[in-house]
């Protein structure tokens, strides 16, 4: 079965410094793939080069079999949409604004929102369950109620592909988990594909079909999230020896960072 995304040596150089190198993956409709590794291992630039916010990289990148680079705007919205890092950001838009622009790959400037556009908008808010802000302005919602609007943004574009770079950084334990579930339910019940950067393992492993690891810019490791938590595996990714526990029933194994114990 052709792959909706297939990466094939990706490779992208910023000043001198190569950041990915030769990195080729590919994803099925309808699964959750999480990103992992250290700091600087090129996570956030890979999705970043899917996104079209990096765009000098070098390599082949498509999208339902087609060229990611002979695509338009208009059509790169209907297939992918973004989801950045939680921040401090204030944006001067209402919640309800700010996912009614999520609408953009199917308006134009000669054009009104449509009914159609606007029950997009509807389910958005109801699904991400942030029709209460609707009237309130972004830069009065918490971080983890921004981060939800900007999912809802993302739904309202109804992209076939969400990318999503750290989504539960600096959130607390509550929204992290709001945030986690949501995206578990629009993957299951939407069948949208995900592809997330986490800097939390057990997130990742918890809630995703397959794990990927980059370390130095390199694919180090793909497969299954059971896989993923392999002493090995994870001493090549990070670099530190881990300990494993058991975690509540549906969690799962869980894995913790051996305190001081860097990996030989």
């Amino acid at each position: 079965m052709k792959p909706l995304v297939a990466i094939r040596n990706l490779s992208l150089t910023v000043g001198g410094n190569r950041i990915l190198d030769r990195v080729s993956l590919s994803l099925a409709a309808g699964e959750y793939v999480s990103i992992v590794g250290q700091n600087g291992a090129g996570k956030s630039t890979l999705i970043k080069c899917l996104a079209g916010i990096c765009a000098d990289w070098r390599g082949d990148i498509e999208i339902d079999g087609v060229p990611l680079r002979s695509l338009s705007q208009r059509r790169r919205g209907r297939l992918l949409s973004y989801v950045p890092q939680a921040d401090a950001r204030v944006l001067p838009f209402t919640v309800e604004e700010f996912v009614t622009m999520g609408r953009y790959p199917y308006l134009s400037p000669f054009t009104t929102v449509s009914p159609e556009d606007r029950a997009a908008v509807e389910r958005a808010l109801r699904m991400t369950e942030v029709e209460q802000f609707r009237a309130r302005w972004l830069g009065t919602l918490s971080g983890g109620e921004r981060q939800k609007v900007f999912i809802a943004a993302a739904v309202a574009q109804g992209a076939r592909i969400v990318l999503l770079d750290e989504p539960t950084t600096f959130l607390d334990y509550r929204h992290q988990h709001e945030i986690l579930a949501l995206l578990g339910s629009l993957n299951r019940e939407s069948g949208t594909t995900v592809l997330a950067v986490y800097h939390d393992l057990n997130s990742a492993v918890a809630w995703s079909h397959r794990i990927v690891g980059l370390k130095n810019g390199r694919l180090a490791f793909s497969g299954t999230a059971a896989d993923a938590l392999d002493p090995a595996v994870l001493r090549n990714l990070f670099e530190v020896d881990f300990s494993f526990v058991e975690g509540p029933e549906g969690i799962g194994r869980l894995a913790l960072a051996a305190a001081g114990r860097a990996a030989p």
